[in-house]
């Protein structure tokens, strides 16, 4: 098993509605700023965010700071923090890793497992 970080965070993402996506990272970035380790796994229509082509609700900037959802995961991930789409995302769109933006994996199941088990997990779910 990887080394434990001091806090690590699981924040799992499976909404379409951008409301939830943008209020799901921006609680992510809170806990970062915080002190957590957080990785995030993006599964169902939420995996949409980490398409080079997303739908328009993932760019749509939203209110009070004209946010959209993937600015901020893309924030995220330039801090460092982990993104994956669910290892079934991809076949189920007929896509391949080429339609991720650059930096976003695939999430295999053994590699979550290992980082749920962690000691100190939490989980945030939308």
């Amino acid at each position: 098993m990887h080394e434990s970080p001091s806090q690590p965070l699981l924040t799992i993402v499976t909404s379409k509605d951008p409301q939830t996506q943008l209020m799901a990272l921006i609680l992510t970035n809170a806990a970062m700023q915080k002190g957590a380790k957080p990785r995030i796994l993006l599964c169902s229509a939420a995996g949409d965010l980490a398409l080079k082509a997303p739908p328009a609700s993932a760019t749509a900037p939203l209110a009070p700071k004209g946010m959209s959802p993937q600015k901020l995961l893309q924030n995220l991930m330039a801090n460092g923090v982990a993104v994956e789409v669910c290892a079934i995302y991809l076949p189920n769109r007929s896509l391949d890793k080429a339609a991720l933006l650059d930096g976003i994996g695939v999430a295999m199941p053994d590699a979550v497992a290992e980082y749920i088990l962690l000691e100190n997990q939490k989980f945030l779910n939308f």
